[in-house]
């Protein structure tokens, strides 16, 4: 066999070599549908095959031009601690996003348009951008990163575009399913989470405050006088006094604080890790906040709103059992709608001082 032969077969075997890791690079991005697995998996595998010491994936919003980070690897936490950023005119990732496809820099300090401090203040010297394309559609950008100059295989260049097919496909799959499980949680109306949600996150949340021996709380709402509401303006404005009310909710919650439409014109709030008296605030806050946010909001009958009357119980305050919470505040709720409506009820001789 003559020397030019033995070339051919060390190229060929390389090939062969790099096939195989491809193929067990995609059964690894394509065996999960949880989105952070998958992307974990794309960056973890890439790493491997670019054989490069960081990286990170960021998906991409085309309507805000703009990338979130979602998994990296060997950068420091200054580096990763931007975790959106919008695209910059002329960088590195537009020309990425206009072209659509790889992209490296061999040496950052000689590349004029590279001048991205943060990158630079990391000493990443060299990089490939990976984009992720699913039917002509960037989901996101794959960056593998070292911290020294250096020459990038082109065979192994044009392998990572195939790796790249299979990692977008994995994304459009594993974000259909998020976006599919999320649905079957989520009250169609308001964009709250349902009751059904709500029965196993309330009996979850109250275990794990007995466990870690935090406090907990939740309050219940009712909008009063809902019949009358409909009565006047019709089931339709009802329903897109639901939906307002809905978003006013999701505006004035905290992050922390999970809510649900438990059904009809009633309304739940979960409040981790709060106490009675913090919780009695939000409470207040919620109040007035439907009682000027939903006036004014309708498209029928101007400046027609609704208010609520509210219950607020905790544990271990108030109960230590998930059923025994639930019924309190049930009560504490329709004994503010008994009482005049527009209130807050919680069981106030709890937080009496002893004289």
């Amino acid at each position: 066999m003559t020397e030019r032969d033995d070339s051919k077969m060390e190229a060929l075997e390389s090939q062969v070599r790099g096939l195989k890791d491809l193929i067990e690079v995609a059964k690894a991005v394509v065996s999960t549908l949880d989105l952070d697995t998958v992307l974990q998996a794309i960056l973890t595998s890439a790493m491997g095959f670019a054989e490069t010491p960081a990286g990170s994936v960021a998906l991409y919003y085309d309507s805000k031009r703009e990338l979130s980070l979602h998994a990296h690897a060997g950068l420091t936490s200054a580096f990763v601690k931007t975790e959106r950023w919008t695209v910059t005119p002329g960088g590195l990732t537009e020309q990425v996003l206009k072209a659509g496809e790889i992209f490296f820099i061999e040496d950052t300090e000689t590349t004029s348009f590279f001048n991205n401090p943060i990158a630079l203040n990391e000493g990443i010297r060299s990089l490939v951008c990976v984009p992720l394309v699913f039917q002509s559609r960037i989901m996101g950008i794959l960056y593998l990163d070292d911290f020294v100059p250096r020459q990038f295989d082109r065979e192994k260049l044009n392998l990572l575009a195939i790796l790249a097919s299979f990692a977008a496909m994995a994304i459009h799959n594993a974000t259909l399913h998020k976006r599919t499980k999320l649905m079957a949680i989520t009250d169609s109306l308001t964009g709250l989470h349902n009751h059904r949600y709500f029965k196993q996150y309330f009996r979850q949340e109250m275990a794990r405050a007995k466990r870690y021996h935090k406090p907990f709380s939740i309050i219940m709402m009712d909008v009063d006088d809902f019949k009358s509401f409909n009565d006047s303006f019709g089931h339709a404005n009802g329903d897109n006094m639901l939906r307002v009310l809905g978003g006013v909710l999701m505006d004035t919650v905290r992050g922390v604080d999970v809510a649900f439409r438990y059904g009809g014109e009633e309304f739940i709030v979960l409040l981790p890790e709060t106490r009675l008296e913090k919780a009695i605030l939000a409470a207040e806050r919620l109040r007035a906040a439907i009682q000027t946010g939903t006036a004014g909001k309708m498209s029928g009958p101007a400046g027609a709103g609704v208010t609520v009357s509210i219950g607020v119980a905790s544990y271990p305050e108030n109960a230590d059992k998930t059923d025994e919470l639930f019924n309190i505040v049930d009560s504490l709720l329709y004994r503010a709608k008994r009482c005049g409506k527009n209130k807050v009820y919680h069981q106030e001789s709890l937080l009496i001082p002893t004289p």
